[in-house]
């Protein structure tokens, strides 16, 4: 399509707007895309707050800085800034990762009403600053909201131990672990790797390789079969043995799949149990 200009000479209307079009310029856009745990443990969360921006000009545009904080209904749980967080390519897209570590001590000593165990809200607020053509300096604030867990430890207790063979050459038996599960939100038992002593005398260590599920606040059974012989002992495990009860000491860890992503919990217990022969309970 053509016009006459003031200068009595035709003009391409149709490759001008183009030309235009090419270089037309826009404020970035940006979304907090993810807030993810790599990593809970009963100390501290790992986390990683994830920044989508886009860039819809035909030039990078530069990061000056992102400040950003996590609350929990008002109280300030951390912050920091980044300085010269990168630079977004022409007409792209760069997701920045903000890494951060929520240590849980110092927020159950700094927070009264909040304990280990609990979920609690989240609110992440992200502040962008990008230098922008034709706009200048640019801010962008962003939000985003969730939950995070407070891990409390869980309270394994070997509530007794079924012998299920007894001879001094060798004897085999039947652990029987209740796990109480301490928190708010539930927990699914993938393993469970200890180290038993009864009356002072090791036993060794094993682990469980089936899975259960416990739900928040509430308690589960797991069964966990051992074989020994208690000549490698000495007479005081076979005296054990052929007692009817003892106590006992036990470390170890629960490996186990939360909501929030996979834990590592390590327990530790000293308390007596009962030793029982096959068949003494209806339950045997």
């Amino acid at each position: 399509m053509f016009a006459i200009g003031v200068d009595g000479r035709p003009h391409n209307i149709e490759m001008s707007s183009d030309i235009g079009s090419a270089f037309r310029w826009g404020k970035p856009e940006a979304d907090v895309s993810g807030f993810h745990l790599p990593s809970i443990t009963t100390k501290q969360a790992e986390v990683i707050i994830s920044v989508l921006i886009t860039n819809p000009n035909p030039v990078p545009i530069p990061l000056l800085e992102m400040i950003y904080s996590i609350e929990s209904d008002g109280r300030h749980l951390c912050s920091g800034t980044i300085p010269d967080a990168g630079t977004v390519h022409a007409h792209g897209s760069e997701t920045i990762k903000i890494p951060l570590t929520l240590i849980y001590k110092d927020i159950v000593d700094t927070f009264q009403d909040i304990e280990p165990g609990q979920v609690i809200p989240y609110l992440v607020k992200v502040s962008l600053v990008a230098d922008v053509p034709v706009f200048g300096q640019v801010t962008i604030p962003l939000k985003k909201e969730g939950t995070i867990p407070i891990p409390q430890k869980p309270d394994v207790d070997l509530d007794k131990v079924v012998w299920d063979h007894l001879s001094f050459e060798k004897t085999a038996a039947t652990l029987h672990f209740s796990i109480k599960n301490q928190n708010h939100f539930e927990i699914g038992v993938k393993s469970l790797a200890y180290n038993l002593s009864l009356a002072n005398v090791p036993i060794g260590e094993a682990s469980l390789g089936q899975s259960t599920t416990i739900s928040a606040n509430d308690s589960g059974l797991v069964q966990l079969p051992i074989s020994f012989r208690p000549m490698d002992f000495g007479g005081a495990l076979w005296d054990i043995v052929r007692g009817r009860g003892t106590g006992y000491d036990m470390t170890g860890n629960l490996e186990v799949d939360t909501p929030f992503g996979p834990m590592h919990l390590p327990f530790n217990k000293s308390s007596e149990t009962t030793l029982k022969k096959k068949g003494d309970d209806e339950d045997n």
